[in-house]
């Protein structure tokens, strides 16, 4: 399981640190607001359907800023746009905490949201360019696991916030907290560079990634798919984040103090989701492992809405939810990269990846209006359902990919392959 980090090189290892504390960090900022909400909410005395303006224009406004990075990334290398997009969302972040309205939030979480959106796909190509080809699908694994690390301790530091000071000052703390951790990713990337990879890549390519290059004839098809397939995890993935905490309040009866622990159980059941799932998918391959955690995703989840449970079993239960739910998002990073070339990968990823998140984040408002309906519980079940039924359809017109060398992607595309790039891809030895 940890083979291919103690037999990793430094160049292997130093990229990793970057790209997971960058991940970790990114979601952390990101949690937080979920946490913050409440006490926004009631300083300000904004509406829910205010509050929910704040977290609709942060997802968009990624969801471009993805698009964007992804572009810039493939033009003008990866570590340089990774620290762009960080000092960016740290930035703003910092900015967060001493707006004074609901307004000056808005704009701000708005143009903090540019950041959010480039962090994955940059940061994913870059680890998958530098890593051997057998231990990918790990790499990449451990690396998403930093979204579990950056969630909990986004949950830890404002229950301890909560505590310690009072709410009006606590949530402007949370903010400038994010600034601490920063430090550390820029020092850890001021020592990784660039992947040969993509120094050859681009050097033998005259034209220029842009915004049309994800449409290009030979990608098309898989940027599409991707999209697919990201739109039906993360629809499924918004409705349990979302709602979940709300579900348990209003309709098993929990208090706010046993919700954050369930969460945090839920944390650790994602941590021990990205590890199981990136070696299943080194090992029996990228289809099987979407395949197997989809249909497990589902099924865990229905039990977790519908089958009347003590709050010790609820507890238990989170996390399996967290396992699955959240741990099949460790196959996106190795699987998305290794379908497109080299000098347009990033641009590819970071629109499958962003257009997918946009569409998925519509489950929020879904839920809530089926559940008016049909209740809570069975409106987040229907919504999974759906959305797994839409990833599993994705990843079964999907080509697998375990073991590929992206040298073989690149020269198919590039025309140094005698085969015509089709998204069948060659595997290297195991």
């Amino acid at each position: 399981m940890f083979e291919w980090y103690k037999t990793g090189s430094s160049r292997e290892r130093k990229t990793f640190w970057a790209c997971f504390s960058g991940w970790a960090l990114d979601t952390y900022d990101a949690q937080m607001f979920s946490f913050l909400l409440p006490a926004l909410m009631a300083i300000w005395q904004i509406s829910k359907g205010e509050a929910g303006v704040l977290g609709t224009a942060a997802l968009l406004s990624a969801s471009l800023g993805g698009w964007i990075a992804g572009i810039l990334a493939d033009r003008y290398g990866r570590v340089r746009i990774l620290i762009f997009t960080i000092c960016w969302f740290t930035f703003f972040g910092a900015l967060a905490g001493f707006t004074t309205s609901y307004e000056q939030m808005l704009v701000v979480r708005t143009l903090q949201g540019l950041g959010f959106g480039g962090e994955w796909a940059v940061g994913a190509a870059l680890m998958a360019e530098v890593i051997r080809p057998q231990h990918r699908g790990k790499a990449l694994g451990f690396v998403q696991s930093g979204f579990a690390f950056g969630w909990a301790l986004a949950a830890v530091v404002m229950t301890a916030l909560l505590a310690w000071l009072p709410q009006e000052i606590a949530w402007r703390v949370a903010f400038w907290v994010g600034v601490i951790p920063a430090g550390f990713v820029l020092f850890i990337r001021r020592h990784v560079k660039d992947p040969e990879i993509y120094k050859q890549a681009t050097a033998k390519v005259q034209e220029k990634a842009s915004i049309l290059s994800a449409f290009r004839p030979g990608v098309v098809r898989l940027t599409l798919l991707g999209a697919m397939l990201v739109t039906g995890l993360q629809a499924a993935a918004y409705t349990i984040m979302a709602w979940l905490p709300t579900l348990m309040v209003s309709e098993r009866g929990l208090k706010p103090g046993p919700v954050i622990f369930t969460m945090l159980v839920m944390c650790a059941g994602a941590f021990a989701g990205f590890v199981i799932t990136s070696w299943l998918a080194d090992r029996y391959g990228r289809r099987p492992a979407l395949l197997l955690f989809s249909v497990g995703a589902w099924i865990f989840t229905v039990i977790y809405m519908l089958v009347p449970m003590s709050t010790t079993l609820l507890l238990l239960m989170a996390f399996p939810v967290g396992a699955f739910a959240t741990g099949i998002f460790a196959v996106l990073g190795p699987f998305l990269s290794e379908l497109f070339p080299t000098h347009v990968r990033t641009t590819c990823m970071g629109f499958s990846y962003n257009l997918g998140k946009s569409l998925g984040a519509l489950s929020i408002a879904g839920v809530g209006v089926l559940s008016e309906r049909i209740g809570l519980a069975n409106s987040i079940g229907t919504f999974c359902l759906v959305a797994y039924a839409l990833s599993i359809t994705a990843v079964l017109l999907l080509p697998e990919t375990r073991g590929v060398r992206l040298e073989d992607v690149d020269a198919k595309v590039l025309g140094d392959s005698d085969e015509p790039f089709t998204g069948e891809l060659s595997q290297s030895k195991i």
